[in-house]
C-alpha cells in the first residue's frame, strides 16, 4: 500500500478520537442566522434611508411672486420621482403574493407542499434515529459522505428544505420575527451543518433531531385535508403532537450531551446510549417512576434533566389527563354514518320524539310489509330521552341516531344525505304556531336542498297555504319525487269528502292505518268480522305480469279480484316523458295495460299483491287457491327482466309503499 494511504487511512482513524470539530457545526449555524439578520437590518436600514432622510424640502416664498409654472413634457418624471420605487414595490409585491400562496394550505399546490415538506422531515428524522440507534456509533465520525448513503439523502432533504426556506422568507411579513421562529431554528441548526460535512468530511448527528418539532404541524396539516372537523379532535391532535415533539427533542439532547461528552473535560466522560435508551430513561422520568438503571453521567445531561424534569414532569401531568378526558367526553351520538355499499338509507328529521318516531317506525316495519332493506337515520340537535333510547336500542339494527342539526353542511355530510334515497322532515302536529312549526321545516328543507339538490325530500307542513314556499325553491321538483303531506288539506279534506260519500275518512283512515287481520272470530258477528278484515286492508303496489298486458282496466280489475282474490283500484299511466306518469284512479276502458304497468292495490299483505307478478296465463288458469300462485318455471327470465324494471321505474310506488302512510298516519 503506497504511503500516502497508509497516512490517509491513520488520519481517518485517528480524527473521531483527536480532533473534534463539532464547534465548526455550530459556528456554522449561528453564523447563518446572525447573517439573515444582519441582512435583513441593514436592507431596512437603507430603505429607511433612502427613502425617508432624501425628502426634498419646498421653501414657499410669500414675498417674491410666483414663477410661472412650466408643465414638464408628459412621461418626464419629476425630481425623485416614486416611479421606479412603485414599480420595485410591486415587483416585490408579487413575489410576495405568489410564495404565499404557494405555501398557504388553501391552494391545492399549498397543500401539497405543506404536505411534502412534513413528510420529508419524518423522512430525515427516521433517518436519524437510524443512525443514532447504535450506542457505539459515536456522534462525530470521520465516515466519508461519499461512502454513507443516509448522509447523502439527507443532503438532498436539506437542499428542499433551503427551497422551502427561501419561499417562507419572502412570503413573510416581518422578516425579523420570521428569523425567530421556531421552525426557522430548525432550518438554522440542520441545513448549514450537512454542507459543512461535506467540506469537513465528516458525519456529526448534531441537533438534526430538532425535526422532531416539526410533528407540531400535525393538526394543521389534518385540517387541510379536511380530516379533523370537530374541535375535540383538532384539540387532542395539538396536545399530542406537542407531547410528542418534546418527548423526542429531549431525547435527542441526551443522546448528544451524553454521547459528547463535556468538553470542559475533554470528553473523557462520555456514556454511549442509543436513542431509544434515551425515549425510554425520558419516559420513565416524566411519569416520576425513575428505575434508575439508566441515568446521565455528564455534567451537561444532568444541568439539562434538571430544567427538562419541570417542564416534562408539567406536561405529562397536565397533556395525558387532558388528552384522556377528551377522549372519554366524546359525544354518544357523534361520529358519522358509515354506509354499506348496496344497502339503502334515509334521513329523518325535524321532530324528533317518542311519539313521532315510534308512530313512523311501528308503520315503516310493519309485518305486512315485505322486509325493509333499508336503514333509517335520525338527526336532530337534542339528546333522546330514555325512552327514545330506548326505541334506538330495540331497533339498532336497523336505525341510527346522531346529534346535529340538518342546518350545519358538516352535519349533513355526518349523515351521508347524498347518499341517502330520501329526508324526511317530520312536523310536530300539536305546535302552538303551526305558521313557525312551518316556517322551520322549510328551513330545514333549504338547508338539505342547498347542499344536495338531487336528494328527494318529503316534507311534513300545518297549514295548506305555506306550501307555496316550497315552489319557490329551485331545486324543489314534484316529477323527482319532493313531496308534502299538509296535515290540515288531509283533515279538511276528509271531512268535506265524508260529507259527499259517508264512511270515506274512515275508510282512508284504515288504508293508511297498518294493522294485521290473522283469522275470524266466531265470537263476533259476520258484519265486525269484516269490518276488521277490511280495516286490515292497505295500500301496496305491484308491476302487473305479461298476462295482464293488452287488457283493459275493467278486466284486468276483475281477473285480479276473482282469480287472485286482489281489489286493484288504479294503475299508473305512462306519459310521453317516461318520468312524467300519472295515477289513473279507475280508468275508462279506453287504456290497455302495457308491459311493467304498475298496479295499486287494496290488500292485507305485501305478500298477497306479489300474486299480480308472479301470475302466468299458461300456468295459474286452473289455480282454484290465490295462495299456491308462486313463481313459475316457464317465466324465469321474464321474472328477472321484470324485476329489473321495476327497480328502475318504480320510484313513486317505493315511496308510496314505505313514507306516505308512516306520514299520513302520524295525523290520525
Amino acid at each position: 500500500m503506497p504511503s500516502y494511504q497508509q497516512e490517509l487511512r491513520t488520519d481517518e482513524n485517528n480524527c473521531a478520537s483527536d480532533e473534534r470539530y463539532w464547534w465548526a457545526f455550530l459556528v456554522s449555524s449561528v453564523i447563518t442566522f446572525l447573517i439573515c439578520i444582519i441582512s435583513v437590518c441593514i436592507y431596512r436600514l437603507l430603505g429607511y434611508i433612502f427613502c425617508h432622510a432624501w425628502k426634498p424640502v419646498v421653501v414657499i416664498e410669500a414675498s417674491k411672486p410666483s414663477s410661472p409654472v412650466v408643465p414638464l413634457p408628459p412621461g418626464k418624471p419629476t425630481p425623485l420621482s416614486p416611479v421606479p420605487e412603485a414599480e420595485e414595490v410591486t415587483w416585490m409585491t408579487e413575489a410576495k403574493d405568489w410564495a404565499g400562496e404557494l405555501i398557504s394550505g388553501q391552494t391545492v399546490t399549498g397543500r401539497i407542499l405543506v404536505v411534502l415538506v412534513f413528510v420529508l422531515s419524518i423522512a430525515s428524522l427516521v433517518i436519524y434515529f437510524i443512525d443514532a440507534s447504535q450506542a457505539q456509533k459515536p456522534v462525530e465520525s470521520c465516515e466519508s459522505w461519499t461512502d454513507n448513503t443516509n448522509a447523502q439523502v439527507d443532503l438532498a432533504f436539506n437542499i428542499f428544505f433551503l427551497i422551502h426556506f427561501c419561499i417562507r422568507f419572502i412570503a413573510a411579513n416581518d422578516k425579523i420575527w420570521f428569523l425567530l421562529e421556531v421552525y426557522s431554528f430548525i432550518d438554522y441548526f440542520t441545513i448549514p451543518p450537512s454542507l459543512v460535512a461535506i467540506y469537513l468530511n465528516r458525519n456529526w448527528l448534531g441537533l438534526r433531531f430538532l425535526r422532531a418539532l416539526r410533528l407540531m404541524t400535525v393538526p394543521d396539516i389534518l385540517q387541510y385535508l379536511n380530516v379533523l372537523k370537530t374541535s375535540a379532535s383538532i384539540q387532542i391532535t395539538q396536545l399530542a403532537s406537542t407531547f410528542m415533539s418534546v418527548w423526542l427533542t429531549g431525547a435527542g439532547i441526551i443522546h448528544l450531551l451524553e454521547n459528547t461528552g463535556d468538553p470542559f473535560f475533554a470528553f473523557s466522560n462520555r456514556q454511549p446510549l442509543g436513542y431509544w435508551d434515551c425515549i425510554y430513561f425520558l419516559l420513565v422520568t416524566m411519569s416520576t417512576v425513575g428505575y434508575g438503571d439508566i441515568f446521565c453521567q455528564t455534567v451537561l445531561g444532568k444541568i439539562f434533566i434538571t430544567f427538562f424534569i419541570m417542564l416534562g414532569l408539567a406536561m405529562f401531568a397536565s397533556y395525558l389527563p387532558e388528552i384522556f378526558e377528551l377522549i372519554g367526553t366524546r359525544p354518544k351520538y357523534g361520529g358519522e354514518y358509515k354506509s354499506e355499499k348496496g344497502k339503502k338509507h334515509i334521513v329523518v328529521c325535524g321532530h324528533i320524539t317518542y311519539e313521532s318516531v315510534n308512530s313512523f317506525l311501528t308503520d315503516f316495519l310493519h309485518e305486512d310489509r315485505e322486509d325493509v332493506d333499508c336503514e333509517i337515520v335520525f338527526i336532530n340537535r337534542k339528546l333522546p330521552d330514555l325512552d327514545l333510547e330506548g326505541v334506538f336500542k330495540r331497533n339498532f339494527t336497523i336505525v341510527e341516531f346522531f346529534q346535529g342539526s340538518v342546518m350545519d353542511p358538516k352535519d349533513l355530510e355526518r349523515v351521508q344525505i347524498k347518499q341517502a334515497d330520501a329526508c324526511l322532515v317530520l312536523a310536530n302536529k300539536y305546535s302552538h304556531d303551526p305558521d313557525a312549526e312551518d316556517a322551520a321545516s322549510i328551513m330545514r328543507v333549504i338547508s338539505i336542498k342547498n347542499f344536495c339538490e338531487e336528494i328527494r325530500v318529503i316534507i311534513q307542513l300545518m297549514q295548506y297555504h305555506n306550501k307555496a314556499y316550497l315552489l319557490n325553491i329551485p331545486s324543489w321538483d314534484w316529477k323527482r319525487g319532493d313531496d308534502v303531506i299538509c296535515l290540515a288539506e288531509l283533515k279538511l279534506g276528509f271531512i268535506a269528502q265524508s260529507c259527499l260519500a259517508p264512511g270515506f275518512s274512515t275508510m282512508m283512515a284504515n288504508l293508511f292505518a297498518m294493522r294485521s287481520f290473522k283469522s275470524s272470530s266466531t265470537t263476533l258477528n259476520m258484519w265486525q268480522n269484516d269490518y276488521l278484515r277490511g280495516s286490515g286492508m292497505e295500500m301496496y303496489t305491484e308491476t302487473l305480469s305479461k298476462a295482464f298486458n293488452g287488457l283493459t282496466f275493467p278486466q284486468a280489475a276483475e281477473l285480479c279480484f276473482t282469480k287472485l282474490e286482489l281489489l286493484l283500484i288504479a294503475i299508473e299511466v305512462k306519459g310521453d316523458d317516461l318520468h312524467d306518469n300519472q295515477i289513473a284512479i279507475n280508468p275508462k276502458p279506453v287504456i290497455k295495460l302495457a308491459s311493467n304497468t304498475q298496479g295499486f292495490f287494496m290488500a292485507q299483505s305485501a305478500e298477497e299483491v306479489k300474486r299480480v307478478f308472479f301470475y302466468c296465463k299458461h300456468c295459474h288458469e286452473d289455480v282454484t287457491d290465490p295462495s299456491t300462485i308462486k313463481k313459475c318455471k316457464c317465466k324465469n327470465c321474464e321474472y328477472e327482466a321484470s324485476i329489473t324494471v321495476v327497480t328502475l321505474r318504480s320510484k313513486f310506488a317505493y315511496f308510496f309503499n314505505a313514507f306516505y302512510p308512516c306520514f299520513v298516519v302520524s295525523t290520525f
